[in-house]
């Protein structure tokens, strides 16, 4: 049996009303630290691409039915990621809050295969370069697999969207 506010979000989806996307990407600036032009460059691609098309819904009803489109800031303290979670109009909605322990080596291994590939654009064969990017494509798929699975139940998001956050998730990791 469905509950008012579930009854309210169905009726939103059927009627087109639902937005299940994100419109803006904040990272915590307190949460950032240096970054190289490589990884600046990867963060604003990340953020362009993520709002360019995506799909993320949380799973928890919201008293008025609410579906979106939402603004997201993103945030790492002391291990764990913060999502919050924002209306169009900037209305706070929900934190969410993840454990990155099970992050901790995709996103080591992510860091080096990406050294790993910027020197090899500057230093080495079209088919080696090719190389090194297959791995790092592996690499990024496995751990955004693992972020949709983290996310399971929380929030609903599609493939490319779970790499696009792994990849600011990295960029909130770098420290000086």
């Amino acid at each position: 049996m469905l509950g008012i506010s579930d009854r309210a979000n169905a009726r939103r989806y059927r009627t087109g009303m639902a937005d299940p996307r994100i419109i803006d990407v904040q990272l915590d600036e307190t949460s950032l630290g240096w970054r190289s032009p490589d990884v600046e460059q990867e963060r604003r691609i990340a953020i362009f691409d993520l709002i360019e098309g995506n799909h993320f819904a949380p799973q928890r009803a919201y008293p008025d039915g609410y579906a979106g489109p939402y603004k997201i800031k993103l945030q790492s303290e002391e291990g764990r990621l913060g999502i919050h979670i924002h209306r169009e109009n900037d209305t706070h909605l929900e934190t969410l809050v993840l454990a990155l322990g099970r992050f901790r080596r995709p996103i080591r291994d992510y860091f080096a295969i990406c050294d790993s590939y910027y020197q090899a654009i500057r230093q080495s064969s079209p088919a080696q370069i090719e190389t090194v990017d297959m791995a790092r494509r592996g690499v990024h798929n496995e751990a955004a697999e693992l972020l949709k699975e983290r996310l399971d139940g929380k929030i609903e998001v599609d493939f490319d969207t779970a790499r696009r956050l792994f990849t600011l998730i990295c960029v909130l990791h770098i420290r000086n």
